[in-house]
């Protein structure tokens, strides 16, 4: 074989977070050192994947290079002022199949920290994008990218791999969904600061809640978290006047003592004529007093249901991911079969041109020594050994042919190659190949 995929990095199970970071490159960075990536010897084509997961250089190399993988972690290393020292125990190196099923496999949301996540998918055309521009990649890695994208895109209609929530800030807007028709006419109340309630403020502003109110302790952390948001500040001591506004409410104050008691909201439930109430308790201890489940049209989580929904979900996620992981490895199957095959054509012409140049000089050698011979008996010993050539050739160039496009395909290409004493075939060129 005349080329080969390798694939060097580290991700979110193999390095800590410190060390990627310091690995990781900016966008506007990509570029240039696409440049220096594709400047060293055997690297044909490259691209680098660099998320807050995962940093990645994938490449198409002559095979040849076996120490390929060190020249690359030296690049990383180098790039990024990095001792190898500090980070080589982290890497893994992916080379030819496994290389193809790494990528479809990051591609799919299938090797993400939350399986089925969506963002992967768009950081890595955005990458691949820089390459094309940088001119680092060519017919090979335009194919395995774009089967990558092709890939990802079945997992994600013919699987339901993203169809739960699997945290706990995207499962408590899921549930203000189920009780809810629309949030864009609804209000959201946020009392006090934590991190989590304001991740599920963020997720309500996504799914466009209409409106925020937020209240704390401290009033500027009101007013900084509105200000956020683009909601409304209120202070902490006029929080159940304000009560009546909320449709959802998100509770993640610190304090002994429930916040919200039953007796509160059976008095808001008044004034909002009964409509619906969904209250999300994050705090620890509890905001608001258990009891208040018990109320007509309220509909009270705290963190230990949204725990249990969150696992469950993640648990069905991980059982699609089982019928992800067979797709996937369907997809490597034909692009295997494809790299594969590269070889065959032009292996096939060369025997073919070999074995005919070997006939066309034998046969000279024998015409002139028949120089008296009728036309008619040139042409009959031309067409016989055209005949004997092209009989002895049907049986291995069909195998070869046949054969070429199977998984051990590029050994067979290489040893017919050998045999028939031929020379390397040329590099890749660079550009786009059909898909």
């Amino acid at each position: 074989m005349e080329r080969d995929l390798l694939i060097v990095g580290l991700n979110h199970r193999s390095a800590p977070v410190a060390l990627r970071e310091r690995l990781a490159f900016a966008v506007a960075d990509l570029q240039p050192a696409l440049a220096r990536l594709a400047a060293i010897p055997g690297v044909r084509e490259g691209a680098i994947v660099s998320t807050c997961n995962r940093v990645e250089v994938v490449a198409c190399v002559e095979p040849e290079r076996t120490d390929l993988d060190r020249d690359i972690a030296a690049f990383l290393g180098c790039e990024r002022g990095v001792a190898l020292a500090e980070f080589t125990p982290h890497l893994y190196v992916r080379r030819g199949r496994e290389a193809v099923r790494h990528l479809f496999r990051v591609a799919a949301s299938l090797d993400s920290m939350v399986v089925g996540e969506p963002q992967i998918l768009g950081q890595i055309k955005e990458h691949y994008a820089e390459a094309s521009s940088a001119g680092t990649s060519g017919s090979i890695l335009h194919r395995a990218f774009h089967r990558s994208f092709a890939v990802a895109k079945r997992v994600r209609t013919e699987t339901a791999i993203a169809s739960r929530a699997v945290s706990v800030a995207s499962v408590a807007v899921d549930l203000a969904g189920t009780i809810f028709e629309t949030l864009a006419d609804k209000t959201a109340m946020l009392i006090g600061a934590g991190k989590m309630s304001e991740l599920v403020a963020r997720h309500l502003k996504s799914r466009g809640i209409g409106e925020v109110v937020v209240t704390t302790r401290t009033f500027d952390h009101a007013v900084e978290l509105a200000r956020e948001f683009g909601g409304i500040p209120v202070p902490f001591a006029r929080m159940t006047e304000h009560l009546k506004r909320a449709d959802v409410v998100i509770g993640s104050a610190g304090g002994a003592a429930s916040l919200v008691t039953p007796a509160v909201v059976t008095e808001v439930m008044r004034a909002r004529r009964y409509r619906p109430m969904f209250l999300i308790d994050m705090g620890v201890p509890r905001n608001f007093d258990p009891a208040i489940n018990a109320l007509e049209n309220v509909y009270l989580y705290d963190m230990d249901d949204l725990a249990r929904m969150t696992a469950e979900n993640a648990g069905e996620r991980e059982r699609e991911a089982v019928h992800a992981e067979a797709l996937v490895e369907e997809e490597v199957d034909t692009f295997w079969r494809w790299f594969a095959s590269l070889d065959v054509v032009p292996t096939i012409v060369a025997i073919r041109e070999k074995v005919e140049a070997i006939r066309r000089v034998e046969l000279e050698k024998a015409l002139v020594s028949m120089q008296d011979a009728a036309p008619r008996h040139r042409a009959l010993l031309d067409a016989l050994t055209s005949a004997i050539v092209k009989k002895i050739l049907h049986a291995p160039l069909s195998s070869l042919r046949r054969l070429g496009k199977e998984d051990d395909g590029v050994d067979l290409v290489a040893s017919a190659r050998q045999l028939f004493d031929l020379e390397p075939l040329p590099p890749a060129r660079k550009g786009h190949e059909p898909e």
